[in-house]
């Protein structure tokens, strides 16, 4: 069953979103901080977090925005906060559903269904992102319409660089995402990894390099040109 996260300092409230999820079947993890809530979501194996607006260590929106740096995993805001700005910003940073407090259990249990059932649908369509194209199903990229022949972590590093285009991630974070299982990697065997790729996509075409390294924070890829 999904993983859930909330990220919730009220105990009634708290207790509420826990016991609707739980009867529903998910399994839920319950963090106080967005300090411990980001360390937890940075070990991997979630698949939606309920988020709070206000918290003791931080807005809810700041954890969002940090959030959003290594992890595209969908954000469900909850806030007794209903302004239309508040609502704006919070989609506007990466969140993907927004919950007023109070709110029906009932109601909320079906928007974390929907917000699940479309990022599952994202995963197993094939994404389009210029002249690339990831299959994350079958686990494979095409470039201008040519199949790449990618190792294992060529295609996780290539496929992870893609679900946001033009975002630079760290040498760190690429090793948690794409080599989370490998514990004697090191940042090198990033830098190895992208030099490969490189030399596959200027077999496609001797002019591209849409692998951008940016010196002392990490790589991107741009979909825009070559």
């Amino acid at each position: 069953m999904p993983h859930i996260l909330l990220v919730e300092d009220e105990p009634a409230i708290a207790d509420t979103v826990a016991y609707a999820l739980r009867a529903e079947g998910f399994e839920l993890e319950h963090r106080l901080l967005g300090g411990d809530a980001l360390r937890r979501m940075r070990a991997g194996g979630i698949d939606l977090v309920v988020l709070d607006v206000g918290l003791p260590d931080t807005s809810g929106f700041d954890v969002c925005r940090e959030l959003r740096g290594f992890s595209a995993v969908p954000v469900l805001f909850l806030t007794a906060r209903g302004d239309e700005i508040d609502r704006v910003l919070g989609l506007e940073i990466g969140g993907d559903d927004y919950l007023t407090k109070p709110f029906s259990p009932r109601e909320l249990v079906a928007r974390v269904r929907a917000r699940l059932r479309r990022h599952a649908a994202a995963d197993v369509q094939p994404q389009s992102a210029g002249r690339f194209e990831v299959d994350r199903e079958a686990r494979r990229v095409r470039f201008d319409g040519r199949t790449l022949a990618l190792t294992r972590y060529e295609y996780a590093l290539l496929a992870e660089l893609l679900r946001r285009p033009g975002a630079i991630l760290s040498r760190a974070q690429l090793l948690d995402r794409v080599w989370n299982d490998a514990d004697d990697s090191g940042e090198r065997t990033v830098d190895t990894h992208v030099k490969t790729l490189r030399a596959k996509l200027r077999e496609v075409d001797p002019g591209a390099d849409p692998l951008r390294t940016h010196r002392g924070l990490g790589y991107s890829v741009e979909i825009d040109r070559s």
